[in-house]
């Protein structure tokens, strides 16, 4: 197993520190990809560093990475925080990374997704004093958002996460559970983590896990990341002309393995109050309770684990 790699560049300068990380799950890999081809960029002098510090992690999670699976021990991208006493792969992972990231102004996750779609964008919460997430650099994050050349931008992650542990402990209050899905913390991934030491950032999901443009996606994000924070020396890149925003408004978990979709569903296929989605493993339908867009259906989704989200239209960038 290789050993946590974090290729760190600095110039003279000052401007902004960006973190930009790949293969957080290790099956998803056109962040590394596109990270790898813009240090050959910077090695081979056709890019550089004009201003600020860039941290780039090819490789977050090395273990998920080398068995070309989503995780190792656990998904990495749940309950992120550091620990004392690691259990688990992604516990080491956990305490290298979150003080990395702590060190940095800005992150850039790439990811890709399980089923065919368009690319999208995650952001953080409209700025707020909430409990959940608190957060004030909503402004930061929506001048980006709309640079990174992707038209779909979806935020309500972690507060439609902490409502489906709630159903979630509803529903196995009788029975045991782990504990980590139990928790509304374990929505928490990287750039919860990075929201939460005071930074700002971005979860690209690039494409579908094999689609060849998606490393293009990624590496055509970092670069145009580069230019809006003026850490290149490149033209300001324009904001998309026709941006859709969605808010995810609920999730669905998997109660059996043997639950099953009614279709092969897309990322962002248009769902109709009342539609049928898919079947319990005992027969029970399960229905759209309202009109929306299915996000990250996912029919290997474990027991117990997200099945798939529903979004709606939202006017934040409209």
């Amino acid at each position: 197993m290789r050993a946590f790699e974090a290729i760190q560049l600095t110039a003279v300068a000052p401007g902004p520190r960006l973190i930009v990380t790949g293969a957080v799950h290790g099956n998803e890999t056109c962040g590394t990809a596109a990270i790898r081809r813009v240090l050959q960029d910077i090695e081979q002098q056709r890019l550089a560093i004009v201003a600020g510090h860039v941290t780039f992690v090819p490789v977050a999670n090395p273990l998920a990475y080398e068995r070309g699976e989503r995780q190792g021990d656990r998904n990495l991208n749940r309950k992120l925080s550091p620990t004392g006493d690691p259990q688990e792969f992604e516990d080491h992972v956990a305490n290298w990374l979150c003080p990395l990231l702590a060190g940095h102004d800005v992150l850039l996750d790439l990811h890709s997704f399980h089923t065919a779609g368009e690319p999208f964008v995650m952001v953080g919460p409209e700025d707020n004093q909430g409990t959940l997430e608190p957060f004030g650099h909503a402004a930061l994050e929506e001048a980006l958002a709309v640079r990174l050349g992707v038209r779909r931008i979806v935020d309500g992650w972690l507060g439609t996460y902490a409502g489906g542990v709630e159903r979630r402990r509803a529903r196995l209050s009788h029975a045991g559970g782990a504990a980590l899905d139990l928790d509304a913390d374990y929505g928490v991934g990287t750039t919860e983590y990075m929201r939460r030491v005071g930074g700002w950032g971005f979860t690209l999901e690039c494409g579908q896990h094999e689609d060849s443009q998606a490393p293009e996606v990624a590496y055509r994000a970092i670069l145009n990341t580069l230019a809006h924070l003026r850490l290149i020396d490149a033209p300001a890149p324009s904001p998309a002309a026709a941006v859709e925003a969605l808010r995810l408004f609920e999730v669905v978990d998997k109660a059996h393995d043997d639950d099953r979709f009614s279709r092969s569903w897309t990322s962002f296929d248009a769902v109709r109050a009342g539609e049928l989605i898919g079947v319990r493993h005992d027969g029970t339908a399960v229905h759209a309770e309202a009109d929306g867009r299915i996000v990250f259906p996912n029919p290997g989704a474990q027991a117990g684990q997200e099945w798939f989200y529903l979004a709606r239209p939202h006017r934040r960038f409209g």
